[in-house]
């Protein structure tokens, strides 16, 4: 498999709103069915208290606020990456942005492939639900609804690469990066903070930076992975147009 025909990506989701004070009446009801989870398992915190943490992992309670992405190019001795953003307080914006991107750039299926980390158990039904809520047709990429395994070999998860088929353990991408020995920025926030810099801060341009940074990461622990050629760092090139 040629790594010049992948798309490699990460997407940043917050709650729908700021807090559970702003939720309606309904989907108060529906967040605090939703928590019990959590609250079983520290019945000391409320449903209300949990929405700034959880909400944004659960498509229903969440919105996408950023989706990166970058490929290849350049040859074997000397790859060179670009990544790009679409970063929005407008979501179906995003959305749409990028389901016309890979309409028009990454439909010839399964020559062209999409690659994240846990790609396949969130970033891809995580945007399919959003755009399905926000009206947006989804492009062939993300189409698979009711598509067998072999269907889908376009989506490649790198976490499912470290997997080897055993399924039982979650390996985060800083933990996987670490063992394989690529250095990550640790100048940046984290995942479980971007509710709180997209409301609080409402700093879109430092969860982009976030984002980016782990779309080039997915790209050097996939290449690390497949038993590629490295990517230098200093061979990305961080596309604002």
């Amino acid at each position: 498999m040629s790594y010049f025909n992948i798309l490699f990506l990460d997407i940043e989701t917050a709650g729908s709103v700021a807090s559970y004070d702003q939720l309606s009446e309904r989907f108060q009801l529906l967040w605090s069915k939703k928590a019990a989870y959590f609250i079983n398992n520290d019945p000391s915190r409320s449903a209300a208290s949990y929405y700034a943490d959880k909400a944004a992992i659960f498509a229903e309670f969440g919105r996408v606020v950023c989706i990166s992405f970058g490929f290849l190019f350049g040859h074997k001795n000397d790859l060179q990456f670009k990544v790009k953003s679409f970063a929005s307080h407008d979501e179906k914006q995003i959305l749409q942005e990028f389901a016309d991107l890979l309409q028009r750039h990454y439909s010839d299926l399964p020559r062209q492939k999409l690659c994240g980390h846990n790609i396949r158990e969130f970033d891809i039904p995580y945007l399919c639900r959003r755009m399905t809520i926000q009206g947006v047709l989804l492009p062939d990429a993300l189409n698979i609804y009711g598509k067998r395994p072999w269907e889908v070999k376009h989506l490649v998860d790198t976490l499912e690469l470290w997997k080897f088929g055993d399924f039982k353990n979650y390996t985060s991408l800083d933990l996987l990066a670490a063992v394989l020995g690529i250095e990550t920025p640790k100048d940046d926030i984290d995942g479980s903070q971007v509710h709180a810099t997209y409301y609080e801060d409402q700093d879109l341009e430092r969860i982009m930076t976030y984002c980016e940074k782990d779309v080039v990461t997915t790209a050097r622990v996939y290449l690390k992975l497949r038993h590629q050629q490295t990517l230098d760092p200093a061979n990305v090139e961080h596309v604002t147009n």
